[in-house]
């Protein structure tokens, strides 16, 4: 049996499904739990599995030391906080926001005497808890606060501290996502290409995995190349190729009645780069577009 007084005690705010499944896992290692959520029935049906529920944000706050909050939205932390005293407390705010909604927060929970770390949870819900399955979270801000609660945070799924602007958890986050909204598009693409010619896409799948992870080798290519400045040395399929057969993807999806929409921006974004000036940019791979992003 596990002995729950050698378990930092903790507060949660907030049992959607993502913070339903950090209660769960938090509970299973032997952590002392206080939970409040906007639906009281949510709260109660962890209950059973030993969390103590409250009936409001204050009581929840006052609970614990450390106090986690995975809300729907800024919005809703600030309401559930609005006039609460935080002096002492360690705030960990794992909601879904953006860079700038972090640093607005650390400065707010800092006026209120507390301390504070953002996060970026990098996981599903069912990763939650299941640490094969490779999720962790991104955190920002109060490096004390992070070393201080380090062992209770990695329960539910990795811990990343990526320094203490607290805006930074939330940009790693984004910038993975935005990513992997890039990838989805381009795999979208590709299955609608397929639709009525009598390939099945279970038959595409594996290539398509296969070759996305072949072609992975951009992602630190591209940081070398925006790092150094240098877009041509060692270019195997420079931009001016790559434009040249841009024309055959979208005669492609033309000829197969598929909207080009997915894959049309980034084709243009690479003709704006060549346009400009052909000479110079030709012989560049294709990261320098990266630079016409920047508005």
């Amino acid at each position: 049996m596990t002995d729950n007084h050698t378990k930092t005690p903790l507060t949660l705010l907030g049992l959607g499904s993502m913070g339903t499944a950090l209660a769960r896992t938090w509970l299973a290692a032997g952590h002392p739990l206080t939970v409040w959520n906007r639906t009281p029935a949510k709260a109660e049906a962890l209950a059973a599995e030993g969390a103590v529920v409250v009936a409001s944000p204050a009581e929840a706050v006052a609970a614990n030391g450390l106090v986690v909050l995975c809300l729907l939205d800024d919005a809703s932390v600030g309401s559930a906080l609005e006039g609460l005293d935080l002096t002492g407390k360690d705030l960990v705010d794992l909601t879904t926001g953006t860079p700038a909604d972090g640093r607005a927060r650390a400065a707010w929970a800092q006026e209120r005497g507390a301390r504070f770390l953002d996060g970026g949870i990098m996981a599903t819900p069912s990763m939650i808890g299941t640490p094969e399955t490779g999720g962790y979270v991104f955190y920002s801000g109060s490096p004390a606060l992070f070393e201080a609660h380090r062992s209770a945070l990695e329960v539910p799924a990795g811990a990343r501290f990526v320094g203490s602007d607290p805006g930074h958890a939330a940009l790693h986050d984004v910038a993975l996502l935005s990513a992997m909204t890039g990838l989805f598009a381009g795999i979208s693409h590709a299955y609608a290409l397929i639709e009525g010619e009598g390939v099945s896409p279970k038959d595409l799948a594996p290539l398509l995995t296969e070759w996305l992870g072949a072609m992975g080798f951009f992602a630190g290519a591209a940081a070398e190349r925006l790092v150094s400045g240098d877009f041509t040395t060692g270019v195997e399929s420079n931009l001016a190729m790559q434009v040249a057969a841009s024309a055959t993807l979208l005669r492609t999806a033309e000829e197969q009645g598929v909207s080009p929409e997915l894959i049309s921006p980034y084709l243009d974004l690479m003709r704006e780069r060549l346009t400009a000036d052909p000479e110079a940019h030709g012989s560049e791979d294709t990261t320098g577009a990266i630079t016409l992003l920047r508005r």
